[in-house]
């Protein structure tokens, strides 16, 4: 599902405008980002956390060439689905 497809799909179940929808979404979107730039988690209840994972310095192989690179320290995003999600997708794919 596309941004554009879910902006159609809120405003079919709202009655409200596409483009107040996309305004919505766009704001929504951009507050997620900015929180985990900042390195704070983004919590919705029932649906799932958006979180700051740290990987640790690791060596690595580059098999083709022979040699060892060391991969830096650095963080990602990352979703962790609810509780409640994660058990309605496993229903659904029974």
């Amino acid at each position: 599902m596309t941004k554009a497809e879910i902006v159609n799909e809120v405003a079919k179940a709202t009655g409200i405008e596409k483009n107040s929808v996309m305004a919505v979404v766009e704001a929504t979107m951009e507050t997620v980002k900015e929180s985990i730039v900042k390195g704070e988690p983004v919590y919705l209840r029932g649906f799932g956390s958006f979180i700051v994972k740290h990987r640790a310095e690791k060596a690595a192989r580059n098999i083709t060439k022979k040699t060892t690179i060391t991969i830096p320290a650095h963080n990602i995003p990352a979703f962790k689905p609810a509780k409640v999600f994660v058990e309605a997708v496993k229903g659904e794919n029974k």
